[in-house]
């Protein structure tokens, strides 16, 4: 029991050692007459700039904001004190040198509005309009009035000059981009989040219907896949005689080459049109087979690739001068020619 009692006096002990240098520096506190505070608020406003303007560690370091202000003056032949805490002005610097990001909106909405994110350089700049509104009330005027800007320029010149602002850049316009991507993503997810809170079944259905949508698209790019590899099916056993594959594309080609050279155009294209069959049998387009029709072959083509469009162009030539009867000529033998070469026969 007794050592029990020991360990936590112990530790109660160790906690009041460690607190103590955080209570103190927070509960300083300067008599100053008002001239003084006067110029403790122009050398805050030169902290907040600098701060603005570098966005680093040791621009923005809470201790260059000194300790409380206890204001004395006279007024009316009586003294009268007035206490100035800082200690909004430390914490802001401390997220603006941290480049803290602000905090996000609460999911649960109050009273149906959901608190907006606020950026570190929207607190600078209210921390710099404060501290201009306390300079005006204490008497003076606010910087951007003065004519001479002297004072402010040396003040400014006089922090920027310290060894831990040497070398120190400017924030980037990239970073600058990235933070307010950061705040708009932030706003957009929490007021998405505040929506599903207020109507969940929104929520689940949702849920639904993107599963659906992914299994849906699973299945097509699966059955797409299962035709691609059976149009590109070939068995291992020889091609059969009558298959178009069974004679080499290049003697349909020669008896192309020979009914055109005897002005036989419409012979020529069908010889053509069935070298062009045989070339992609040759390369495993399909499995061979003479039973088919032009328009199953150029069914079994894939879509996608780049050659179809020769394929279909020679099999609507080929079906109208060989099954539609229509006359053939040179400048038809020509074209069929040119889609031809374009599936590899030439």
């Amino acid at each position: 029991m007794t050592n029990r009692f020991g360990r936590r006096v112990r530790t109660l002990l160790a906690l009041v050692v460690l607190m103590a240098p955080l209570a103190q520096a927070h509960a300083g506190q300067a008599d100053v007459s008002l001239d003084a505070y006067r110029g403790h608020l122009e050398k805050l406003q030169a902290v907040v700039t600098a701060c603005r303007k570098l966005r680093s560690r040791g621009a923005c370091n809470p201790d260059q904001v000194g300790p409380d202000d206890q204001v004395k003056w006279s007024s009316g032949g009586a003294t009268v004190q007035r206490a100035i805490r800082y200690g909004w002005l430390r914490e802001t610097l401390d997220r603006a040198g941290k480049k803290e990001e602000p905090k996000k909106a609460n999911a649960i909405p109050v009273q149906g509005v959901v608190a907006t994110p606020v950026s570190v350089d929207a607190l600078l700049a209210q921390a710099q309009q404060r501290l201009e509104a306390d300079w005006k009330q204490a008497g003076g005027l606010a910087p951007e009035t003065r004519a001479d800007h002297a004072r402010e320029r040396k003040s400014i010149a006089t922090i920027l000059a310290r060894r831990e602002y040497q070398g120190v850049s400017e924030t980037s316009a990239w970073e600058r981009f990235q933070e307010w991507l950061e705040n708009l993503l932030a706003r957009i997810f929490g007021r998405l989040i505040a929506f599903g809170a207020r109507s969940p079944w929104i929520a689940f259905t949702l849920r639904v219907l993107l599963i659906g949508v992914l299994c849906v698209a699973l299945v097509w790019v699966l059955i797409r896949l299962e035709r691609r590899a059976r149009a590109r099916l070939v068995p291992d056993a020889q091609p059969a005689a009558g298959a178009p594959s069974a004679r080499e594309w290049q003697l349909w080609f020669q008896d192309a080459q020979r009914m055109a050279a005897q002005g036989q155009w419409r012979e020529a294209i069908h010889f053509l049109y069935w070298a062009a069959i045989s070339r992609l049998e040759s390369k495993r387009m399909w499995p061979a087979d003479r039973a088919r029709t032009p328009r199953e072959y150029l069914s079994l083509f894939p879509a996608a690739d780049s050659r179809r469009e020769n394929l279909t162009a020679l099999t609507r030539s080929f079906e109208k001068t060989w099954y539609g009867g229509r006359e053939a000529a040179a400048s038809d033998f020509a074209a069929a020619l040119q889609r031809a070469a374009g599936l590899g026969v030439e």
